[in-house]
């Protein structure tokens, strides 16, 4: 079992920056790849990022690249979101999860942040 629990979030304008952090606790973080999603109330929870085991691998999605980078410190058992240039559609309620299998479902997920960007 693991706890994740996200802070960060906030209210912030367009062009402007925030970094989420997910601290996770019960079972040592460097068992899961992590990510982050986000999910617009009526809409579907989309992945945003994903980092393997030992941070050495990132993928992101299309919207984000470039603006967004996420980290980990797994001597910390913390996951970071940068995100810069923030535009008012990136405004969502952020979560973290875990998963230990690659290719798999994500297992944990914690109870999310709400970011929201003003125009």
């Amino acid at each position: 079992q693991v706890q994740l629990v996200e802070s960060g979030g906030g209210l912030v304008q367009a062009g402007g920056s925030l970094r989420l952090s997910c601290a996770a606790s019960g079972r040592t973080m460097s068992t899961y790849v992590m990510g982050w999603f986000r999910q617009v109330p009526g809409k579907e929870r989309v992945r945003v990022a994903t980092i393997s085991w030992g941070g050495t691998s990132t993928d992101y999605a299309d919207s984000v690249k470039g603006r967004f980078t996420i980290s980990r410190d797994n001597a910390k058992n913390t996951v970071y979101l940068q995100m810069n240039s923030l535009k008012p559609e990136d405004t969502a309620i952020y979560y973290c999860a875990a998963k230990i299998k690659l290719a798999g479902p994500y297992d944990y997920w914690g109870q999310g942040t709400q970011v929201t960007v003003s125009s």
